[in-house]
């Protein structure tokens, strides 16, 4: 599907919303696409993508910001410690803070750096065992805790279960963003972004509708 068929129907989206036109990021989800593929939607004007891995992302996107301008990256996938760094250097937001030792890792490479990405929150919305992300019952005090580190927490992010209705999630996702009073909500992506859009998203997640099926590496 075209860059500019999704485009309008996130306008489209926000409209029926009542949101303002320009209110959702869309971030081009570029993970296990070939280069060809991202170049082609940067060549259409786009500039904010995601990528899951950092290893990835360090190999394609220095080459691609010294060709393209304006280019945001957001890391959407698990971080592990020892990719903190890295991940702090390479890209402008970072959806995936899950655990405390996270946490407490990036506030003291924030202070080594003198700078940090964008942080959102990943909440287990559905408890899945299998699935990164802080239970919705321990969301207000992780939020509290990456503050009181002085980390620039923007919003939650989530990744419903693929079996459940994926509006209960994102509902359940704005609810705890508003009583911390986050207005960043990643959530919504190829099959349901405009689900997520009605129900309060600033970023959603789009890779498969916009690149094709990824090939994997």
């Amino acid at each position: 599907m075209p860059l500019s068929d999704i485009t309008t129907r996130i306008a489209a989206a926000e409209a029926k919303a009542g949101r303002a036109p320009g209110s959702v990021t869309l971030i081009a989800v570029s993970k296990v696409q070939p280069l060809d593929r991202v170049e082609a939607v940067l060549e259409e004007g786009h500039r904010v993508f995601g990528e899951n891995r950092v290893q990835e992302a360090a190999g394609k996107w220095p080459d691609f910001r010294a060709r393209f301008e304006g280019v945001a990256l957001h890391l959407i996938g698990p971080l592990q410690t020892n990719k903190a760094r890295q991940a702090m250097e390479l890209c402008d937001a970072i959806h995936s803070v899950d655990r405390p030792k996270l946490a407490a890792t990036l506030a003291r490479l924030a202070d080594e750096i003198g700078q940090c990405p964008e942080l959102f929150v990943q909440v287990n919305t559905g408890e899945e065992q299998q699935k990164a992300g802080i239970l919705p019952a321990d969301a207000d005090g992780f939020v509290a805790e990456c503050r009181m580190l002085n980390l620039p927490v923007r919003g939650l992010m989530c990744i419903p279960p693929v079996e459940e209705e994926p509006a209960l999630h994102f509902a359940l996702l704005a609810k705890i963003a508003e009583r911390n009073g986050l207005d960043g909500l990643s959530m919504g992506m190829s099959s349901d972004f405009e689900t997520a859009i009605a129900l309060g998203a600033t970023h959603v997640r789009v890779g498969s509708a916009i690149f094709g099926e990824r090939v994997p590496i």
